[in-house]
């Protein structure tokens, strides 16, 4: 277990942000102010499709922290639909949990409040507080991962439907009858948009044995199987003409999801974060390329900005954490009425 500290100021309304990814498990300690002052995390290499795995691992990471700060209360961001009382994850398309509830599992194990939140809202709420949307008000953040996951903020308010499953922009259909995905749809933005889309693609033109495809076989020892999304970033990074392509592609179909978006929500600010936003203009210059071509109302109406995110791989620790923080006075209402009252919107004054 790897575990860093920070100053050891700041030590009231601490909450601890947890963050599930496809093969780890982060935490953090985190002040009001979006300061994280301890981090611990835990590899779980093909084992955190298992719920109870995962709930082990969460247990194990909040109790080491716990040993020298006192906090309040634990957010969770998990992968998957949750439901409107952020309490249990309805399906994850890539994990394996179905109906889970996480929430009341990890509040008898740990004794303190705990909410559940999904990963993109998470870190959506961490940019709009305190990273690349602080200054704005109606912002959409979409997140290139694995998949694709999204959040809504307007008017400073995250959005969650009425069932707390708004944001799933990955599997908008954009090609009927296209690939398929892990959703049990087909044609889902994240199959053309996605870390996943891109690692596909390039493997495609390998197996295929293009000769543009020389220096992706090359950095694979001859192996498509072995390419990887990093691996495509720094190659284009050096110039590599297919994977510049491929992330022109990439940032094409990016673009045309987000002339959607705008057409549906009329942000004043695109945050595109995740693993792949670190190919930065390679993924954003097609992109606003893109999304420019297939605005509604174009060259008759302002067009969205669209920027990387600024808090890297912390934003969904620090925003679980924070929305953990938000909901605390009701928590502890709700204790003292028996029962948890129904969750509202959170906003920032």
């Amino acid at each position: 277990m790897a575990l860093t500290r920070g100053s050891s100021r700041h030590q009231r309304g601490l909450t601890i942000g947890v963050d599930i990814g496809g093969s780890k498990v982060a935490a953090g300690v985190v002040t009001p102010a979006g300061r994280v002052l301890a981090r611990a995390r835990l590899e779980t290499p093909h084992r955190s499709k298992s719920p109870k795995i995962v709930e082990d691992t969460i247990a194990e990471l909040v109790a080491k922290l716990r040993l020298d700060y006192p906090v309040n209360a634990v957010g969770v961001g998990a992968a998957g639909f949750v439901d409107e009382q952020r309490a249990n994850v309805l399906f994850a398309p890539h994990l394996s949990w179905r109906d889970e509830p996480l929430r009341d599992a990890l509040r008898t194990r740990l004794g303190l409040p705990v909410v559940v939140e999904n990963d993109a809202n998470a870190a959506a709420w961490a940019e709009v507080c305190a990273g690349a949307g602080r200054d704005a008000s109606d912002v959409v953040v979409v997140n290139l991962g694995t998949g694709i996951g999204g959040a809504i903020v307007v008017d400073g308010v995250l959005q969650r439907g009425r069932n707390g499953l708004a944001g799933e922009f990955g599997h908008m259909l954009v090609v009927p009858n296209g690939h398929r995905c892990e959703c049990g749809n087909r044609g889902c933005w994240e199959q053309y948009a996605s870390g996943n889309a891109l690692t596909r693609e390039a493997r495609e033109l390998a197996l295929a044995e293009s000769p543009v495809a020389r220096g992706l076989l090359q950095a694979a020892g001859g192996e498509p199987a072995r390419i990887t999304g990093p691996m495509v970033t720094e190659l284009a990074r050096e110039g590599d003409r297919a994977c510049t392509e491929l992330f022109e592609d990439v940032g094409t179909w990016l673009g045309v999801g987000l002339a959607n978006l705008a057409a549906a929500f009329d942000p004043e600010l695109f945050i595109i974060g995740g693993g792949v936003s670190a190919a930065g203009e390679l993924l954003l210059a097609p992109a606003r390329t893109a999304l420019g071509r297939h605005l509604t109302g174009r060259g008759h109406r302002p067009e969205a900005q669209v920027v990387t995110a600024a808090l890297s791989n912390e934003a969904g620790i620090i925003g679980a954490a924070d929305l953990a923080r938000d909901a605390l006075p009701r928590w502890r209402q709700g204790r003292r009425q028996a029962r948890l009252p129904r969750p509202r919107f959170l906003a920032r004054a």
